[in-house]
């Protein structure tokens, strides 16, 4: 973790093991020849992922924030998030796509952590755990029916994305994932990094 003053709610996150499909670099070029990638800022963590995979390869560029999802298919390399990544991957495009995801597993064997539920140290807050794992019974309990009536892409693929590419469980799989992401994190000077402390 980079900052010190909040634990993790066990149990719950948004991860992947394997393909993520929606956290990806496009690129033109060969990977080992980035020298600048553009990149959308939603996500510390995703482009910490970035520069963890590609610094594990000797790739070494400069990030620089992607100034519209418009510019996306002018750019070499780009870092896309979120549903910017489904529809570009989904449209015509000429890049070639690096998965984040993929990539991760297929370097530790593990799966990916993207998001937590963070809560602020030192602060009561058993109600709100309660309540936060509640909300994903409720989630998990309403899936399908959040699959067949959202308007978001097609049904099919909302099936395969909220089935086979998202999952929502922390577990200990998930939490030997974060341990290798703080040790890579630190490994390659993206720091500060600080042990993750998990409460139930």
């Amino acid at each position: 973790m980079l900052n010190d003053r909040y634990d993790i709610l066990d149990g719950v996150a948004i991860g992947s093991l394997g393909e993520v499909y929606s956290v990806l670099l496009a690129h033109k070029q060969p990977l080992a020849e980035a020298k600048e990638i553009f990149c959308d800022t939603a996500s510390l963590t995703s482009v910490n992922l970035l520069k963890v995979l590609l610094a594990e390869r000797g790739i070494l560029p400069e990030f620089k924030p992607l100034e519209s999802y418009a510019a996306a298919p002018e750019k070499d390399f780009v870092l896309l998030i979120g549903d910017p990544a489904i529809e570009f991957q989904r449209a015509s495009h000429k890049h070639e796509i690096f998965d984040l995801g993929l990539a991760w597993s297929e370097m530790t064997n593990l799966p990916f952590v993207y998001a937590v539920w963070a809560l602020r140290r030192g602060i009561e807050n058993q109600d709100l755990r309660r309540e936060l794992r509640q909300a994903k019974r409720f989630g998990m309990e309403s899936l399908d029916h959040i699959i067949e009536t959202r308007e978001e892409f097609d049904e099919d693929f909302r099936r395969d994305y909220f089935e086979w590419h998202i999952q929502f469980h922390l577990g200990e799989d998930e939490k030997r994932a974060i341990a290798k992401f703080c040790e890579l994190l630190r490994k390659h000077d993206l720091g500060p990094v600080f042990e993750p402390q998990f409460v139930s």
